[in-house]
């Protein structure tokens, strides 16, 4: 049991680490307030690999990366909290679809593990811009155009960037995962008491490499 913390805690920290590099690359730039990236995907891998708690492990860590190495906008001490120490780890939620996800790939169904890996990645997505769309109303409201309240304008750019991040990242995720399913098979899993858990473990472990 030991050893498997500490392999979840290990790989949440590499991964963590590679949703930092893939932020410092260039993103797709379509506005001054909108971009998109595949930056997220590092996080959903480990959310769906080991679960919700292991997903925001890595996701506080990437977003305390963002301050430590000074790739975060910060104007508040408040606004830095909600979107980096909060915003960050709650695209680990998407991990609560770990189960479902590890049974489908077991039973080598990849259409209906696309599908809850898009639920997955949505409120992983959706969690993250919330937290980006509070902190826009109350600290970036001096950003908004004239005759536009704080409110639309930080729905506008947070709800755009967060369709199209979530678009960006659902096509990565479901090409993979049609290809190659392999990469979020965790054999490791310890899978909860309800009968079928054990036959799902088994599968797992069928799986080639």
């Amino acid at each position: 049991m030991k050893n498997m913390r500490l392999h979840a805690m290990i790989e949440a920290a590499i991964l963590a680490s590679m949703a930092m590099v893939l932020d410092l690359l260039p993103s797709i730039q379509l506005t001054a307030g909108i971009s998109i990236s595949f930056s997220m995907i590092p996080v959903f891998v480990v959310a769906l690999r080991w679960g919700f708690r292991t997903g925001m492990l890595s996701g506080l860590l990437w977003g305390v990366l963002q301050v430590v190495l000074g790739d975060a906008t910060i104007l508040y001490i408040v606004q830095a909290f909600i979107e980096y120490l909060i915003a960050f780890p709650l695209v680990g939620v998407a991990g609560l679809f770990v189960y479902k996800v590890q049974q489908q790939i077991a039973e080598d169904k990849k259409r209906p593990a696309v599908i809850m890996v898009l639920l997955a990645i949505f409120l992983g997505s959706f969690a993250r811009y919330f937290c980006h769309f509070i902190a826009g109303v109350y600290f970036f409201d001096q950003y908004a155009p004239e005759n536009m309240s704080a409110v639309w304008y930080s729905f506008v750019i947070n709800g755009t960037t967060m369709i199209l991040t979530f678009i960006l990242c659902a096509i990565v995720m479901s090409g993979l995962i049609l290809v190659s399913p392999r990469f979020l098979v965790n054999r490791s899993l310890a899978w909860p008491d309800r009968g079928l858990g054990k036959s799902f473990g088994n599968n797992l472990k069928n799986i080639k490499r």
